[in-house]
């Protein structure tokens, strides 16, 4: 780069353990030249923080997570944009997206794009927002009142959840977005009319911080008491990740099988589902670990037998992308156990570097799993081939230079 342009990043909550890859796509985009400012829309929950979060060096600045408690910084913000000319070209698009969505959630979004560029980072020169929900529509009403060009990466959720006519108009409005599933992106070309403006970026991984596992897993079988065969599962107790399925296939798995489960992530139903497990007669063989950090989770990974994930799609349309421990397991020769959703057969094939089965099927589930168990030397080959997967097409390098090119490309058109 020929001069310093700082990118003003939006994002929903920083940090958050459960969005390593954004973590790891900042720091990367900060290694590779590029000066940042993290902008919060809320402020951090978790207790614990992955090694990655102390590396990135951007200044982090929080909006106000609801305009009433922070009204007077509202007010302030509101008297330095109403001169602006963009604040009256971006009033008619809120009153748009209000009269089809009246929701306070919408005026809460212009008020936070109003305190973001009341309080514009020095020399912040383009917007980014991760996730083309909440955070992309503060981008875009910040870039119409400040005049700002914006981008924005989409991933799941905000995908699958938001209304098709705001994807559109948010779309249109972008410089250019990129998605990390071929299905997101194939919906998000669509709804952009085949613009070439939506690209596919693969997260991958930081395989500095999963290098290969050096080490040998025991060929267990499931045949011994005293030497269990471990599944681990890594994930947020949330519908869309598929727990209480995984849960009832476990309680499947016949009588003469010996195994153990172990969870690790928080989340909201992390109650029901450790009730569950009690209900299904199975809570003697379950560890519930909350959130680890992401060396702690590389370690599980390492001492594990099996990875299992039962991804789904929720009534709403939530679903994963391509959730990334799916590849961090990978990475460690680690067979994992999933659903066909999303983008997770871009990374497993059934049979080849994994056992792929149907969303919603204990039954299934359970199959793949009891064959994973009995069968050392077959997950041996496919957690194998599911490493050379990670490491010949999910290295995170390559999703950086994509990133690095296309902001470059911008600036020098817009010079």
């Amino acid at each position: 780069m020929t001069e310093s342009r700082k990118i003003v990043v939006v994002l929903k909550g920083y940090p958050r353990l459960s969005e390593t890859f954004i973590a790891q796509e900042l720091l990367g985009l900060e290694r590779a030249g590029f000066e940042l400012a993290l902008v919060a829309l809320r402020r951090p929950t978790d207790k614990k923080r992955h090694p990655v979060h102390d590396e990135i060096r951007a200044p982090v600045h929080y909006l106000p997570e609801y305009l009433h408690e922070e009204f007077p910084r509202v007010l302030r913000a509101l008297a330095i944009c109403l001169p602006k000319p963009g604040f009256w070209r971006a009033l008619p698009s809120l009153v748009a997206d209000f009269w089809r969505d009246r929701t306070r959630n919408r005026l809460r979004r212009f008020g936070q794009a109003m305190v973001l560029c009341a309080e514009w980072p020095e020399n912040g020169a383009w917007l980014h927002a991760h996730f083309i929900h909440t955070p992309a529509s503060v981008a875009r009403y910040a870039s119409m009142i400040g005049g700002t060009p914006w981008t924005c990466s989409a991933h799941a959720k905000d995908i699958w959840t938001s209304p098709e006519w705001e994807l559109a108009g948010k779309l249109a409005s972008t410089r250019w977005t990129v998605t990390c599933t071929q299905t997101g992106f194939e919906h998000l070309r669509h709804l952009a009319g085949g613009k070439p403006h939506v690209h596919l970026s693969y997260h991958g991984l930081d395989l500095t911080r999963f290098a290969t596992f050096d080490g040998t897993r025991p060929p267990l079988d499931g045949s011994q008491p005293d030497a269990p065969v471990t599944i681990v599962s890594v994930g947020r107790a949330v519908e869309k990740k598929g727990f209480d399925i995984l849960l009832r296939a476990l309680s499947l798995l016949p009588a003469d099988l010996h195994w153990k489960f172990e969870h690790i992530g928080g989340g909201e139903l992390l109650t029901k589902l450790q009730a569950l497990a009690a209900e299904l007669g199975i809570a003697g063989n379950v560890t519930w670990h909350g959130a680890l950090s992401q060396t702690e989770v590389l370690q599980h990974y390492r001492s594990a037998d099996i990875f299992a994930l039962a991804c789904r799609i929720t009534a709403d349309g939530d679903r994963d992308g391509l959730p990334n421990v799916l590849v961090e397991a990978s990475s460690q020769s680690l067979v994992c156990v999933s659903t066909n959703i999303s983008g997770v057969p871009e990374l497993l094939v059934d049979g080849e570097n994994g056992f792929v089965v149907p969303p919603e099927d204990p039954q299934a589930l359970a199959g793949a799993i009891e064959k994973a168990i009995r069968d050392p030397a077959l997950r041996q080959r496919l957690g194998n081939a599911a490493e050379q997967t990670v490491r010949r097409e999910f290295d995170h390098q390559t999703s950086i230079r994509q990133l690095k090119n296309l902001f470059e490309t911008e600036w020098r058109t817009s010079q």
